[in-house]
């Protein structure tokens, strides 16, 4: 930004004048710009999945009561990071109006070629760099597809636990795999080779879609099951302060993010509405149905009601669960005593 650059291009906030800052989207004027906004929102929505892996992990890690809230704490920071400072970087480094970058965009180029770090560090006279990018690019869909590979098994798997779900997804192999539930999710993503035959962009643009109605819906789930939880913790007079980590400032922080989530669900697909999109008002809008069509589906057929927060079950299970921590409960001093410097390192960084 100053000129430490090839070039000593000290071009600093260029890219941010003479009204790059914002684009109008759909219509113009203010309205336009605020359109525009919530349009990244939506994107942003899609990217930022993540955290519930916390949840989904805790029965598979050493010393969950320690290292998950751990692990939760640390995570806001990480998505400041990553997220907030990236875009605010990637703002600062090439400009919204590149052609480049519009050219890559109307042709439906993928990966470095659409990229405005790729651009904006060739547009600096940068060599070498791009290849790199390419690769993390790659390294990052590996590390996403296998993460939620992971999550998919083990939520299939849980739901067959509960009877919710064909009981062969229970099956296990010997080193205790869910065998058929990582089938499954593995060859749903095999619709990722949808790229090849039809434009990058297009097919990327249904699964960001479908991918950020699944997200936002399960999250406000999540937050209406905390809520549920919540309130049976009250009723039944077991204080918060009992437990091994309490997220602040609750339960008014659930309740907005489950406001924010119905307005992300509700206006999801805005844009496909005129001109109508039909695959981009399905796409956009089929998670809502078909999470509508299967609750309301196992409400009739199992005529379940729900539960009064008074009468929940919160301590079946927790005995198990607590003998099975006790010894990390019992010596988590002795436990890092005997880590290596280099080893509480990088403890010390998860």
């Amino acid at each position: 930004m100053v000129g430490g650059n090839p070039k000593h291009d000290a071009y600093g906030f260029r890219h941010w004048k003479n009204g790059d800052f914002i684009h109008a989207y759909w219509t113009t004027g203010s309205l336009g710009e605020f359109l525009g906004w919530w349009k990244v929102v939506l994107y942003a929505a899609f990217s930022v999945a993540g955290p519930d892996l916390l949840a989904l992990a805790a029965g598979e890690i050493a010393n969950p009561r320690r290292q998950i809230p751990r692990v939760a704490k640390r995570a806001f920071y990480r998505i400041a990071g990553f997220y907030v400072m990236g875009v605010f970087a990637v703002g600062i480094l090439c400009s919204s109006r590149d052609q480049r970058l519009l050219d890559a965009l109307a042709e439906g180029s993928s990966g470095a070629a659409a990229s405005p770090w790729v651009i904006g560090i060739q547009n600096l006279g940068i060599e070498g760099l791009p290849s790199l990018i390419n690769f993390l690019i790659l390294l990052s869909a590996w590390s996403c597809g296998n993460a939620y590979l992971y999550a998919a098994s083990r939520t299939l798997y849980s739901l067959a636990l509960d009877g919710q779900a064909p009981q062969i997804f229970k099956k296990c192999s010997k080193a205790g795999v869910p065998l058929y539930t990582v089938a499954v999710p593995s060859l749903i993503g095999c619709l990722a080779f949808m790229v090849a035959s039809s434009s990058s962009v297009t097919v990327f643009g249904w699964f960001v879609n479908l991918a950020t109605i699944g997200f936002v819906l399960s999250y406000t789930g999540y937050l209406v099951t905390f809520i549920g939880w919540y309130r049976a913790l009250k009723a039944q007079g077991i204080s918060r302060d009992t437990l091994p980590w309490k997220a602040p400032f609750q339960p008014y922080t659930a309740y907005f993010a489950i406001g924010a989530g119905c307005v992300v669900v509700l206006f999801s697909g805005w844009n496909t509405l005129k001109p109508f999109d039909t695959q981009g008002f399905i796409t956009s809008y089929f998670g809502v149905a078909f999470a509508s069509f299967m609750f309301v589906l196992w409400k009739v057929l199992k005529r379940t009601s729900f539960v009064v927060p008074a009468e929940a079950d919160l301590l079946s299970g927790k005995a198990e669960v607590d003998e099975e921590c006790r010894h990390w409960d019992e010596e988590p001093e002795k436990e890092r005593a005997q880590m290596t410097r280099m080893q509480r390192f990088w403890d010390a960084c998860w």
